[in-house]
Formats: C-alpha cells, sequence, structure tokens
C-alpha cells in the first residue's frame, strides 16, 4: 500500500493545478488590473503603450507562473546554482554589450527584447542561497567557514549591479540575501556587526557615490533646498499624494499626473498618481492587497515540510516586502529616491517576470509541501 509520502509525489500536472491556491493569484490578479488601469490613466486615457504592454507581459509572465508552479521541485532544485551562474554572466556581459538607458546600463538586447538581468539576480540569489544552506546541518549555519560561501555569492552580484549604477537594486539583493541569513538562524551578533561595519564604512562609500546619488541623499534629508532641480520631483509627489485627499479626484481626474508635474508616473512614481486619484481610501484598499498577499504566502511558506522550501518561499516574500516598502517609503519621502518599481503596478517587463517567477517558487513549494529533501536530492 503507497504511503502518503508517495501519494503526495507522485502527483499528476491536473492534481498540481488543482493544487494551486487560488486566492493568492486572485489577489495577484487585483494588484496587476489596479495596475493596469494606472498605467491606462497615465497614458490620458490611452490602452497605448504602456497598458498594452503590461497586459501582454502579465499574460506570458502567468504562463510562466503556472508552468514554474507544476513543474518538478527535483528540477527547480538542480538547477538552483547554474541559474545563478547564468545569471552573473548576464550581469558580466552587461559592462561589454548592455544598452544604455539615462545614463545606465543596465539592460541587455536579446532576439530584440531588452531585459534586466539585476531583476533576476533577485530571485536566482535567494534560490541558490536556499540550496546552500539547505545542505547543511542548520547547527553549523552561523560557523565562519559556513559564512564564507554564502558572503562571496552575495557581494558578487550587489558589486555587478552597483557598478551599472543602480543602488537602488543592490540594496533590494542585499535586503534578499540578509533575510534567508535571518530565517536560517545566523547569530544576531553577526547582523550587529555587520552594521556598526556598513556605518563605519559610510564616510569611505560616500566617496564612491555619483554625484547625483549624493544629491538624492541631500534632497531625502532637506528636498526645500532645490525645490526646482533635485528636489523637485519628490516634493511633486507629496504634493499630489496630499492633494488627494480622503476620496481621491476621481480616475482620470489627476492635474499633478496628468499635467506632467509628476516625474516617470508610469514606473516609480505610480504610486503617487495612483494615489491622487484614488485617495486615501484606495491606496488603503492597495495596501491591504499587498498585505494579503504576503500573508497568505507566508501561509503558505509554513507548509513546507523541507528547509530548501521554507528558505525559498520566505526569502522570495521579503523579496516583495521590501519592493513594496522602499517604493511607497520613497514617494511618500520617508526613503531615498531610488529606482525600485512597484510590484505588478509599476511598467516594466523584466520586474512583471521576476515577481511572477518569484511567486511562481512560492506556489511550486507549496503544492510540494509534503515532499522531503534530502540534501543532495530526494529522500526515496
Amino acid at each position: 500500500m503507497p504511503s502518503f509520502y508517495q501519494i503526495r509525489t507522485s502527483l499528476s500536472i491536473i492534481d498540481k493545478i488543482r493544487e494551486i491556491n487560488i486566492f493568492l493569484v486572485c489577489l495577484l490578479l487585483i494588484i496587476f488590473l489596479f495596475g493596469l488601469l494606472s498605467l491606462y490613466s497615465v497614458a490620458d486615457a490611452n490602452f497605448n503603450p504602456w497598458a498594452r504592454n503590461h497586459l501582454i507581459r502579465f499574460v506570458i509572465s502567468a504562463i510562466l507562473f503556472f508552468i514554474i508552479s507544476v513543474i518538478d521541485i527535483k528540477i527547480i532544485l538542480k538547477l538552483a546554482y547554474p541559474l545563478f551562474f547564468i545569471n552573473i554572466l548576464a550581469l558580466v556581459l552587461i559592462m561589454f554589450i548592455g544598452t544604455e538607458t539615462y545614463g545606465a546600463t543596465r539592460w541587455i538586447r536579446i532576439a530584440g527584447v531588452s531585459l534586466q538581468p539585476s531583476e533576476f539576480i533577485k530571485v536566482s540569489l535567494i534560490l541558490c542561497l536556499a540550496k546552500y544552506y539547505h545542505s547543511i546541518p542548520i547547527i553549523e549555519a552561523s560557523k565562519i567557514s559556513r559564512m564564507i560561501i554564502p558572503v562571496i555569492i552575495t557581494l558578487i552580484p550587489v558589486g555587478l549591479v552597483i557598478n551599472q549604477p543602480d543602488l537602488g537594486t543592490s540594496i533590494i539583493i542585499l535586503i534578499g540575501a540578509g533575510s534567508i541569513f535571518w530565517i536560517v538562524g545566523i547569530n544576531y551578533k553577526y547582523f550587529i556587526l555587520t552594521f556598526l561595519s556598513a556605518c563605519a564604512s559610510i564616510p569611505v562609500g560616500w566617496q564612491y557615490l555619483r554625484n547625483y546619488q549624493k544629491e538624492r541623499v541631500f534632497t531625502f534629508f532637506n528636498p526645500e533646498r532645490d525645490p526646482l532641480g533635485n528636489g523637485y520631483h519628490i516634493m511633486q509627489s507629496k504634493i499630489a499624494l496630499g492633494s488627494g485627499g480622503f476620496a481621491g479626484k476621481g480616475y482620470l481626474e489627476g492635474t499633478q499626473s496628468h499635467l506632467n508635474f509628476l516625474p516617470e508616473m508610469h514606473t516609480d512614481f505610480i504610486f503617487t498618481m495612483y494615489g491622487e486619484e484614488f485617495g486615501f481610501i484606495g491606496t488603503f484598499l492597495l495596501l491591504i492587497i499587498y498585505l494579503s498577499i504576503i500573508l497568505v504566502s507566508f501561509n503558505l511558506a509554513t507548509k513546507s515540510r523541507s528547509s530548501f522550501g521554507k528558505y525559498l518561499s520566505c526569502g522570495l516574500i521579503f523579496l516583495f516586502f521590501s519592493h513594496v516598502f522602499i517604493n511607497i517609503g520613497m514617494v511618500m519621502g520617508l526613503l531615498p529616491v531610488v529606482g525600485v518599481p512597484l510590484p505588478l503596478i509599476s511598467y516594466g517587463g523584466s520586474s512583471m517576470l521576476a515577481t511572477m517567477i518569484g511567486f511562481g517558487l512560492i506556489m511550486n513549494c507549496y503544492i510540494n509541501r509534503d515532499t522531503i529533501l534530502a540534501k543532495e536530492g530526494f529522500i526515496d
């Protein structure tokens, strides 16, 4: 008579599709629809180009989400390291064949399609670290000898992304890696030591920042110092959010956005435009949906019996949370301005793909929640 474990690991594709958490899928779909409506509004009630492209990218990303959700988790485990190294190679190639936009070289064109490898390195790093810590005894996680490799594989992509330059994404990468270190139970003393070292190195690191990055820091502390220059964007963002009031000005009725006072409305500052049109009620609803996605995902992550599934899912959830927190904090003036998109709402194909790949991996870990993984593969 087959055991429960054997029954769980012999699920057919149809059975796996039935295991997909429909509530989480609906929440992701709702967030995407908010983004679609916002991009339609940004283009002055025009479906082209942003809303149309956003829809096409979501359809492609959704298909990829379902494929990743139902493939054998053994394949994901085996591909963790190769995918990471391929992504590192892509980051290296950017230095030689990358496409420069707005003074930054972050994109690479493949078959006529522009991709941003730094978006995918966030997911592949989490995947790589999850496999690494899955392969070692948890009691050894805080040993210096066990920490050298994960620290190196974290700093390599951080250095490559900073060189593009992209300080915001490099911070997200560090947060994602740090979440894995926290989840596996690295001694808190190392976190304190890292924080103190980072603070002590600020004077040295400051010398290597680009002039526009330094200006962003100055603007964060005092936006009024240059209201028509470096402080203009964040001041206009605050004005737009405040003018939305409790109920908002109404869909397609935002004055700050439609009169082109707001910068980058379709990407980094799309939350501001949304807040102006839908007000406190609309933004609160959006935040509730984001929070629901995070809580539902955490609930799915706790179901996994394998450490790989738990580490991977929780790391990806922290990654998602950090995007939401930093983007919204940035447009509200609570954090310095960095190029971090709002997941599933901001315009951007690589960001959309990376986000849905991440949730596909979370769903895969949930579907395979009763599968027990050995250090080098499955326990049969």
